[in-house]
């Protein structure tokens, strides 16, 4: 599902850095009438899944950060994984 936003995104002419801001709609129009180019793109469907099972808890957390501090937690991550 789209929420239906815009948003434009330029690099700041002091740090360099990428900005992003949220653009209403007549915003969205006077930039493409400017020329600027526009890249659509739609939410991923994941967003709209809502996972079963229980929250997480604290221990769940906890086990997980335990299970990261083993060097071979990524072998044994992707051995479950099936192509």
């Amino acid at each position: 599902m789209d929420d239906g936003q815009g948003t434009y995104t330029f690099r700041c002419p002091t740090c360099d850095e990428r900005v992003s801001k949220v653009a209403e709609p007549v915003v969205v129009e006077v930039l493409l009438a400017s020329g600027v180019a526009l890249e659509a793109w739609r939410l991923p469907a994941e967003l709209a899944e809502r996972p079963g099972g229980p929250p997480i808890t604290h221990d769940d957390l906890l086990e997980f950060h335990l299970e990261l501090e083993d060097p071979e937690w990524f072998t044994r991550l992707a051995a479950t994984v099936i192509l």
